[in-house]
């Protein structure tokens, strides 16, 4: 029997952006799909309706894939695939498989000659990037830094001194609540020319990007609470 194929298939950053956001592409891809493997099943379903695509969401068939997915549950997972069904993989946010557990079940559909095809969508990593004005050609994205408040100073400084050594941007992000905390720790602990990036609430109507160096930063004052943000700072200025 000929395999299904495994879609990684982008979800919106911004509530109610789906129309405006998603590509006639991917629209069409779920339309035609039965099988989803999700991080979220409330979040995946929500997010196909939105898209208002006449299909009956009972109908549709979703399978929980997170951080706690183990490699031995994925043969029963991908199962409709060897079936000869098409799956999607849905992230919570964004590009499946981009600091996304959805990576898991692209390498295992490698391992077993299954085609894989991604689709183009919003990914609040690039989006950043893009948005910030520095270094495209070499650039790491960290994601979440420590909580502890040591460590995460120690952290920061690691980046900007990686920035400075190998002319690279560096990307990273924190827990919505704590955002505030950790642009202070920013504030405090960078050169006050390193330049810092913030971009929140990306695709949104209220989306913000903007470029300062830290002594400009330190001047801003900006709320960045339970709002998603993306945070990018490059010392070669």
């Amino acid at each position: 029997m000929k395999k299904g194929k495994l879609y990684l298939i982008p979800n919106i950053l911004a509530d109610g952006t789906g129309q405006e956001i998603i590509s006639p592409q991917v629209k069409e891809v779920i339309s035609q799909t039965s099988y989803y493997l999700a991080e979220n099943l409330r979040t995946a379903r929500r997010y196909i309706s939105s898209l208002r695509l006449g299909l009956t969401i009972e109908a549709l068939h979703f399978e929980v894939l997170d951080k706690k997915t183990k490699a031995a549950q994925l043969p029963e997972l991908l199962k409709p695939i060897f079936e000869g069904h098409d799956m999607g993989i849905i992230s919570e946010a964004g590009c499946p498989g981009i600091a996304d557990p959805g990576a898991v079940a692209v390498a295992f559909a490698h391992q077993k000659n299954i085609q894989v095809v991604p689709l183009s969508g919003p990914s609040s990593m690039f989006l950043a990037l893009m948005g910030a004005g520095f270094n495209g050609q070499s650039f790491a994205f960290h994601g979440y830094l420590p909580i502890d408040k040591k460590s995460r100073v120690q952290a920061i400084k690691s980046l900007e001194n990686e920035s400075t050594q190998f002319r690279r941007t560096q990307l990273f992000m924190e827990t919505p609540f704590r955002n505030n905390h950790l642009l202070e720790d920013l504030k405090t602990h960078l050169h006050p020319n390193t330049k810092l990036c913030i971009a929140k609430n990306l695709t949104a109507k209220d989306e913000f990007i903007q470029t300062k160096t830290i002594a400009e930063w330190r001047k801003v004052k900006i709320d960045l609470h339970k709002i998603p943000t993306v945070f990018v700072l490059d010392t070669n200025y």
